[in-house]
């Protein structure tokens, strides 16, 4: 059950119950693709981190460990330790990303391989199994996320593919018995006229949540926020409105005001990794030499394990050093700074002061 709690403009303040526990939106979503975050990260670290959804993917789990496996060991809550709600991509993104991998058909993708190259197929149905083998909270709809940019010709003729998947998942999914929530997908590129009448056509089904997909491909951050001012307010508000894939702290914030509840990417993780952090005022390289002699922790006004603990200094020697600590505290501390990011958003609307709030993070980050 989802409910709305407050709202200020477009943006929302919710909650939205499900068996694995109560999601507060907005929310952004940690990337555990293969069960874990990259970063030498565990279930256990999500908690500290504030994580209230891990995101795993169907692609990556089928193919390793394989998803009959993971239902055979209990399911991805047991086999990750993980008690809270799962979403689990439903590899319709590895359809634009492996697209030197895979061929499209009406019945589904034929794939190979990106580990041994071995053929396999993935439509609907098999998505939805996989799916249900996995035992996620939340399962996505098997779609196309086509490249960018497309011609008119090819993104209509994907869109209503793309339909006619989503009704094969919702048939399937209802024929497997399973108690899972599924979103479906809108799609249609930068082709705002496409995007709505695709969000108006599925709004009619009666899902349990909708995700916009096929954005942060390569289009700019004005274009998507162009379709999101066109597409958000053809879903329906009393229902979860997902964007997938994105993003930075800025676009985190400008989606809200948009009406987007849910979240995902994988640029924190991948930052922290690459040593690029992100504070109160702004992003830090822990590469720069000006860290070197720094006593002071990433963020002064962060509560993470990471800033309570180590120094720049210290950390900037991890990197030096290649030490795979290094990697671990700054994704730690992205993922810290992501969430806390998202409480704030959240007491903001509750508030009132949703605009205000906006406005002081953009002019910090700036100033920055």
């Amino acid at each position: 059950m989802y409910t709305i709690l407050s709202e200020q403009g477009f943006a929302k303040r919710a909650n939205f119950k499900t068996p694995h526990g109560d999601i507060e939106t907005p929310v952004f979503m940690n990337v555990a693709t293969a069960g874990a975050i990259k970063g030498a990260l565990s279930a256990l670290d999500l908690r500290d981190a504030g994580c209230q959804v891990a995101l795993a993917n169907t692609y990556h789990l089928h193919l390793r460990p394989g998803d009959a496996l993971v239902r055979d060991m209990g399911g991805l809550h047991k086999f990750m330790v993980w008690d809270a709600p799962i979403l689990t991509d439903s590899g319709g993104f590895q359809v634009f990303s492996l697209s030197s991998l895979r061929k499209i058909a009406e019945e589904g993708v034929h794939f190979s391989s990106h580990i041994d190259g071995r053929r396999i197929f993935m439509g609907p149905e098999e998505s939805m199994e996989i799916q249900a083998n996995l035992g996620s909270t939340i399962v996505m709809a098997f779609d196309e996320c086509a490249p960018y940019p497309a011609e008119r010709d090819y993104i209509e003729r994907s869109v209503e593919r793309t339909t006619r998947w989503l009704l094969r998942c919702r048939e399937h999914l209802t024929k497997l018995g399973s108690p899972q929530f599924l979103f479906g997908i809108n799609q249609g590129g930068t082709y705002a006229d496409i995007r709505v009448a695709h969000a108006k056509e599925i709004s009619r089904l009666g899902l349990d949540g909708y995700a916009i997909g096929g954005l942060a491909v390569g289009e700019s951050h004005a274009e998507m926020y162009r379709i999101l001012d066109a597409v958000v307010p053809h879903l329906p508000r009393d229902a979860p409105t997902y964007l997938m894939g994105v993003g930075t702290p800025e676009n985190l914030l400008e989606g809200v005001a948009r009406g987007v509840d849910f979240f995902d990417c994988v640029l924190p993780a991948r930052n922290g990794r690459h040593g690029h952090v992100y504070t109160s005022a702004g992003k830090l390289n822990m590469y720069n030499a000006c860290h070197e002699r720094d006593d002071s922790p990433l963020d002064p006004l962060c509560g993470c394990s990471t800033c309570r603990t180590f120094s720049r200094a210290y950390i900037r020697h991890l990197f030096k050093a290649k030490e795979m600590l290094a990697m671990r505290l700054c994704v730690l501390h992205n993922l810290h700074f992501y969430n806390k990011l998202m409480a704030e958003i959240r007491g903001a609307i509750e508030r009132g002061t949703f605009e205000e709030y906006k406005a002081t993070c953009f002019e910090k980050w700036r100033s920055k």
